[in-house]
């Protein structure tokens, strides 16, 4: 694990070694913070605590951007903060909270499993998250699951992107939407159009500037319209067996589209 550093003023990231999963932590004036996506395994997360609480933060909200097994962590040591989420989100982690229960079981044992998947929908048309904080906006699309969620901090013009924008992983679809290419375009669109990005935080993989962002966008886009297409694409990030796995699967879903 690469242990929590601050990568820009006011913003702190950790990198777990399981999936290269980031958790960002955004520190407030009372010696709070807002901390999204915690992860990723039990002593990874009491690790994290510790290291918040090494340098006087308490968390004072959470943050799932969308609800897998892996955004959707606790610990009791990180507190009783509320844990936030879009409506989407909310009310998929309940529906699937036995299969996400499974598959953490499976893949990073022993989190308190009465804490996990535990979130609370943000308000109708609530679009930013109430702390005592910096401005924290909730960007919600449907693109790699449904409600998924980025979160803008345009004070410090950190973009918290949740499982897009990648330099390691392809767009990952959610193939149970009408329109699974459109849902994640939309979403790489609302990114688009931000201005003033200087930091980008991806769910798994590295932080990047502005340059990097526009860089992984436009290899998004590639992507996206090759796999609209029914075209396969060569892409730097299939170098890994699940994800050439995943494509294999994304290219034989648009093409039965097409047919």
């Amino acid at each position: 694990m690469r242990r929590l550093y601050e990568i820009c003023p006011g913003v702190l990231v950790a990198t777990a070694n399981l999936y290269v999963t980031n958790t960002t932590a955004v520190t407030g004036p009372d010696g709070g913070c807002l901390l999204i996506d915690p992860a990723v395994t039990a002593a990874e997360l009491r690790l994290l605590a510790a290291d918040l609480a090494g340098r006087g933060l308490v968390p004072r909200a959470g943050f799932a951007t969308h609800a897998h097994w892996d955004h959707v962590l606790w610990c009791a040591e990180l507190g009783a903060a509320p844990r936030l989420a879009s409506a989407k989100t909310a009310a998929a982690a309940q529906r699937n909270l036995a299969a996400m229960t499974a598959a953490v079981r499976d893949e990073a044992p022993g989190h308190d499993l009465a804490l996990f998947g535990q979130l609370t929908a943000l308000g109708r048309d609530q679009d930013t998250i109430e702390w005592a904080g910096q401005d924290a906006r909730v960007l919600v699309h449907d693109g790699h699951a449904p409600g998924h969620s980025a979160v803008w901090l345009p004070g410090s013009g950190v973009l918290v992107a949740g499982d897009m924008c990648s330099d390691i992983e392809i767009p990952l679809l959610d193939l149970t939407g009408a329109d699974p290419v459109g849902d994640y375009r939309a979403g790489l669109e609302l990114f688009a159009g931000l201005t003033g990005v200087r930091l980008v935080i991806p769910g798994h993989g590295s932080p990047g500037d502005a340059a990097a962002l526009r860089t992984r966008l436009t290899a998004d886009f590639r992507y996206l319209d090759a796999l609209e297409a029914g075209r396969d694409f060569g892409d730097s990030r299939l170098g890994a067996a699940w994800l050439r796995a995943a494509h294999d699967r994304q290219l034989r879903h648009m093409r039965g589209r097409l047919s």
